[in-house]
């Protein structure tokens, strides 16, 4: 279906060194300024994908997050400052975001949302991305996105390790994040108990950001039913190759 490109000389050329890439063009930047994407967690993971994202063009920006800013996270959580500590993460993040594109719309929710409410709020979304820190939450995300048949993209980190994959729920072979991992008997992974090294969640949020983008854009190869794990101290990558469960307690029929 043909684009109604709405962008206009100044954007153009703002937006210049994207346009001018191979399979991008002016239709994925029209694409990006048309998105509204879901940013679940605005910490380590959050805001760098917070930032590019909006850096990038993204029209629309849902930040939600319940927590403030905590002077023990500005070792990582980059979209906030010195000046953002006792305020909440979505204003201070907001405050960031519109000094790198003040055309960006961007939208907070400073709660902690129930299922249902979940559910409401992604339903016009092109794209959510989980960069939250526990199990239950990235479960009730993973079966919101699936209920809603919207693409997720779910990454975590954790020490000097990550892992980040994409669940394209628009597509009926794309396993989700129960096919992955049992709900029951997880660990606790938060930075505050395991630790973090800064430039991990940098790059795994980077990661999210890419994959979000070549959704929104439908370039590319995604992360779809492939797990990409980084270690940080021996800089490898490895990928794994994952199926839809049959027994999934979400996706299976």
């Amino acid at each position: 279906m043909p684009i109604n490109i709405t962008l206009n000389d100044d954007q153009l050329l703002h937006y210049s060194r994207q346009i001018m890439l191979p399979h991008f063009g002016i239709e994925g930047q029209q694409r990006l300024h048309d998105a509204h994407v879901i940013i679940i967690g605005i910490g380590g993971l959050g805001s760098p994908v917070a930032m590019y994202l909006a850096a990038a063009g993204v029209g629309t920006l849902t930040l939600v997050d319940f927590d403030t800013v905590d002077n023990s996270n500005l070792q990582r959580q980059i979209v906030h400052n010195i000046d953002s500590i006792g305020k909440s993460k979505v204003s201070s993040a907001k405050k960031t975001l519109l000094q790198l594109n003040p055309e960006t719309t961007i939208h907070c929710v400073d709660k902690k949302l129930s299922p249902d409410e979940l559910a409401t709020l992604i339903t016009d979304a092109n794209c959510v991305i989980d960069a939250t820190d526990n199990f239950s939450t990235r479960f009730l995300i993973n079966s919101t996105c699936y209920s809603q048949r919207v693409a997720l993209v779910s990454a975590a980190a954790i020490q000097f390790e990550g892992q980040i994959s994409v669940f394209d729920f628009r597509q009926a072979d794309s396993a989700c994040y129960a096919c992955l991992y049992a709900e029951e008997g997880e660990e606790n992974t938060s930075c505050s108990e395991n630790g973090i090294l800064a430039p991990v969640v940098g790059i795994m949020g980077s990661m999210q950001a890419l994959e979000a983008i070549k959704l929104i854009c439908e370039i590319g190869e995604t992360l779809k039913n492939r797990l990409l794990i980084f270690d940080a101290l021996a800089l490898q990558w490895r990928t794994i190759k994952f199926k839809k469960d049959a027994n999934c307690s979400v996706c299976a029929k």
